[in-house]
């Protein structure tokens, strides 16, 4: 079975309702799809789910469910949702699209379409990224081309995975923020970056500040060799927004006043779209 590239997004495996050949729509009873074991999503908004119950209830299902048949029954690919979203509403039928995939498919899609629509959490993936990695020995650079990012913000993302658990549970409730978790990795005291935390949440305090403090807590016999040797993590975090936001190396280089942004191309095509997407254009 030919692979195509997932960076396309979501759209290129479930397109729109308009485009939909609707002799490949059928319909089928809720209670035959079964929930996708590789689901990368830990945590649902029961709220939101609500929402999307009453916006069924009242337009009903507009984009049908992606799903593989197993056995007498189908398997959820994309769409975890609504298909929770229509358990509450009882609904006895439900459109579905079914497509022909192996496991490793069925965990790419349905990551890409939580990081595309849903937004999961920093630490869900990360998970999924190391599934990947572990299940299908995928490497950071194919998961990068598949989901359209640079390895460096796959590494950083997996990365979270080395801070104590107490603080990626905090991450994932939304109390602290990717960048937040970046800046703790500086420091290699478990006990120090669990107080640390506990800081940025009662007082509020942002990656800069957070960054502030890490920097009076270093021991004095410890200092930078270069302007290389440790990063700001602000920096840090800057280098891989414009990582995710171009799908390129970027090398961010700051000094006192002034710096520079080193952003990598590949082919005359790729400095067209990277040009685009900075011009606001799309990728």
């Amino acid at each position: 079975m030919e692979r195509k590239a997932l960076g396309k997004g979501i759209g290129a495996l479930i397109p729109e309702r308009e485009n939909v050949d609707k002799s490949a729509i059928i319909y089928v009873q809720t209670g035959q799809i079964k929930p996708n074991p590789f689901q990368p999503r830990e945590d649902f908004d029961l709220s939101t789910i609500a929402e999307l119950a009453q916006s069924i209830k009242e337009k009903g299902v507009i984009q049908p469910l992606l799903v593989r048949r197993k056995g007498d029954s189908y398997e959820l690919i994309a769409g975890e949702r609504r298909l929770r979203a229509c358990k509450s509403l009882e609904l006895k039928e439900i459109p579905i699209i079914v497509k022909d995939v192996d496991d490793r498919d069925s965990l790419e899609y349905a990551l890409i379409e939580n990081i595309q629509r849903e937004s999961l959490n920093p630490i869900e993936e990360a998970h999924a990224y190391q599934h990947l990695m572990d299940k299908f020995q995928v490497t950071q650079e194919k998961i990068g081309e598949g989901l359209g990012k640079a390895r460096a913000t796959i590494a950083n993302t997996l990365r979270l995975l080395k801070l104590p658990h107490e603080i990626q549970d905090e991450m994932k409730k939304g109390r602290i923020s990717f960048a937040h978790g970046r800046a703790l990795l500086e420091i290699e005291d478990e006990n120090q970056q669990r107080r640390l935390t506990q800081e940025v949440i009662s007082r509020g305090l942002s990656v800069r500040e957070l960054e502030n403090l890490i920097k009076t807590h270093r021991p004095k016999g410890i200092r930078r060799k270069s302007s290389y040797a440790v990063r700001e993590p602000y920096v840090a975090a800057v280098e891989e927004d414009l990582q995710q936001l171009l799908s390129t190396k970027v090398r961010v280089s700051k000094m006192k006043k002034r710096g520079q942004i080193l952003i990598e191309f590949y082919s005359q095509e790729d400095l067209e779209r990277i040009i685009g997407v900075i011009k606001g254009g799309k990728s």
